[in-house]
């Protein structure tokens, strides 16, 4: 699995013109599944983002992870592509989406994040 995580003030994913989930400050998490990742992958992917020490602490410094902050998690097969040939990158190596729903969706429940609509 590969995150791609950002922290944000505020965000929000919108499907067909609606918002369907939206967090203030906190993390939005673009989440990545392969092949070969299990369930094990994804608890242990979710812990680490969970733990990040990449929040202002009283020194300024970045000392405090997510903690009481939300997050909100998108899937994102594009993290697999190989763009190392040609002009059009190949999802070879991403999940189908029968098979990486079901991962994404425990990583964010793992974290405790609001989620997308999953293939959207």
């Amino acid at each position: 699995m590969r995150a791609l995580v950002q922290r944000v003030s505020r965000a929000s994913v919108r499907v067909g013109g609606e918002t369907v989930a939206s967090v203030g400050p906190g993390l939005v998490v673009f989440v990545g599944v392969t092949h070969d990742d299990g369930p094990e992958d994804a608890d242990r992917l979710a812990a680490k983002v969970a733990g990040l020490r990449i929040f202002p602490g009283a020194d300024g410094g970045t000392e405090e992870p997510l903690g009481d902050r939300e997050a909100l998690c998108v899937s994102q097969f594009t993290l697999y592509a190989d763009t190392r040939r040609g002009r059009r990158p190949s999802y070879a190596s991403a999940a189908p989406g029968d098979r990486a729903e079901p991962l994404y969706e425990r990583f964010r429940s793992r974290l405790g994040a609001l989620g997308g609509v999953f293939g959207a």
